[in-house]
């Protein structure tokens, strides 16, 4: 008879997701994978299977924490520019209380490129529902007047989503909050209605 699991198994994805955050996928190690998780090889190999399936499970679980969050910003109330200011703010105040540890997709993507089809079809995922997300709160401004009419809604959707991974390598190397609010003034600038 098999012995139940004595742990909570999303709390230990969770602390994995934090050691690839921090190190990366080749830079983390099995060994530092059971000294997040407070788990053995074993524990961590029979739960998981590999490395790479710990990987992807602490990767999904990032993500579904970022567009929870951001769907929250994106339906606060007011105005199309005023949740895209909450959103380039949220993404400023994240990286100065994590140190500039940027974003785990962000830095996933630079580290896998595509040459992971497993990654990569998860990223892109990930990437299609925050398109989707501000695509709508594009068309929202612009239906307040706030953002420029002008321009399709999709470009502003991919702009706003390369603006937030922009912050996040800003802050990888180093940039303090001035430098990333200020990027942040002239994206809002760019998208605002004229």
């Amino acid at each position: 008879m098999a012995r139940p699991k004595e742990f909570d198994e999303r709390a230990a994805i969770g602390r994995a997701m934090d050691a690839f955050w921090a190190r990366g996928y080749e830079g983390t190690s099995t060994q530092a994978l059971c000294e997040a998780t407070g788990l053995g090889r074993s524990s961590i190999y029979n739960t998981f299977t590999s490395k790479h399936e710990l990987f992807v499970r602490a990767l999904d679980h990032y993500a579904e924490r970022g567009i929870v969050a951001r769907t929250a910003l994106m339906e606060e109330p007011g105005t199309g520019i005023e949740r895209f200011r909450a959103l380039f703010s949220f993404t400023i105040d994240e990286e100065v209380a994590h140190h500039g540890r940027g974003c785990l997709v962000v830095n996933t993507v630079a580290e896998f490129g595509d040459r992971d089809p497993e990654i990569k079809a998860r990223i892109d995922a990930d990437t299609g529902r925050h398109l989707a997300l501000l695509s709508a709160g594009a068309r929202e401004g612009q239906l307040d007047g706030t953002l420029d009419s002008a321009r399709d809604p999709g470009a502003i959707a991919e702009f706003a989503h390369s603006t937030v991974a922009g912050l996040r390598l800003l802050s990888r190397r180093g940039a303090g909050r001035a430098a990333m609010e200020a990027v942040a003034d002239i994206a809002l600038n760019a998208i605002a209605a004229k």
